[in-house]
């Protein structure tokens, strides 16, 4: 659904703000865009909706090149881009109508019909009478996100949409993203938050800076992060000295529990390694009550990555 070759946008003022970006969009996908603030995701949206040229490299969408074929391309996608940009003197359902009139594909005869659909879709049909201008962050932004919603779109492209919504609002707009995939559109959705990412992504690619770190499966992604191992009991001293000998390294003991890092462990597989260990330690006479390993998350694989983190909560 998207596809980009050496993408590459340099501001005028010698901001490099995207580096040689190379992404693959899988139809059918919902694409976690996934980096902290300030490294190029919005500028590769931008780029992506034709409404900023790149510096060089090339874009294609719906397999039509960008920004060249925006005129055919641009009505198939429904978009939310740096915030909905709203008329603050009209009401949230009017702006809706402004929006769906200027839309050359739109059918006027179901516009009422489906205004009304899109407004009760993000939780808004009680507060469509009301001014824009009065609407909080968070009605904002649902607004922006109704009116990508329309009409049926084969991509629909959001950036941030959870930005200004409390914790129940998130988990509505989470579950609007899921069922939107499930009708069919492809969801490419640009966030710094990973908890969002892994909550409702299919694939997913990391940036910092500018350049693509990594894309796959968001299971692929969480799978580079080698997970921690888990044991709990209440002898937690001598477990670590067991697990120090089993070269698990990184330990931290915690009142009934003790986790570490089994990467310098010498194993083929974990099948070999993770009954040796408990052997080990069963062997010492440690009461082991819980013992295994935590997957790895996104959390742990971006940190992995690129040796910092950022916000993982919404």
């Amino acid at each position: 659904m998207i596809r980009t070759q050496g993408l590459t946008k340099r501001f005028s003022g010698g901001q490099l703000a995207v580096d040689g970006l190379d992404l693959s969009v899988p139809r059918g996908s919902v694409f976690g865009f996934l980096g902290p603030n300030g490294s190029g995701k919005t500028t590769t949206i931008r780029m992506l909706m034709g409404l900023v040229a790149p510096t060089s490299g090339m874009a294609t969408v719906l397999g039509e090149s960008m920004p060249q074929s925006v005129n055919r391309v641009l009505p198939r996608v429904g978009a939310l881009i740096e915030g909905p940009a709203l008329y603050g003197f009209l009401s949230g359902r009017e702006n809706l109508v402004r929006f769906d009139s200027a839309d050359p594909t739109s059918d006027p005869r179901t516009r009422s019909a489906r205004v009304g659909q899109a407004l009760e879709r993000v939780g808004l049909a009680a507060a469509a009478g009301k001014k824009a201008r009065a609407y909080s962050l968070g009605m904002k932004q649902r607004l922006g996100l109704a009116a990508a919603l329309l009409q049926p779109r084969e991509l629909l492209v959001l950036d941030e949409p959870t930005n200004g919504l409390d914790p129940q609002g998130m988990r509505e707009i989470r579950a609007l993203v899921r069922e939107v995939a499930a009708e069919g559109t492809t969801v490419f959705l640009s966030s710094h938050l990973l908890d969002e990412i892994e909550q409702v992504c299919t694939h997913a690619a990391v940036m910092s800076k500018g350049r693509l770190l990594v894309q796959g499966t968001v299971a692929e992604l969480a799978a580079r992060a080698q997970g921690r191992l888990v044991v709990r009991t209440p002898d937690t001293e001598e477990a670590a000295r067991v697990l120090a000998e089993q070269r698990v390294t990184g330990l931290q003991v915690t009142d009934g529990q003790v986790t570490g890092d089994p990467a310098g462990a010498d194993a083929s597989s974990d099948d070999e390694l993770l009954p040796r260990i408990c052997a080990a330690l069963v062997g010492a006479g440690v009461r082991v009550r819980g013992f295994g390993l935590e997957r790895g998350t996104l959390e742990d694989a971006f940190v992995a990555l690129t040796g910092e983190g950022f916000d993982v909560a919404g």
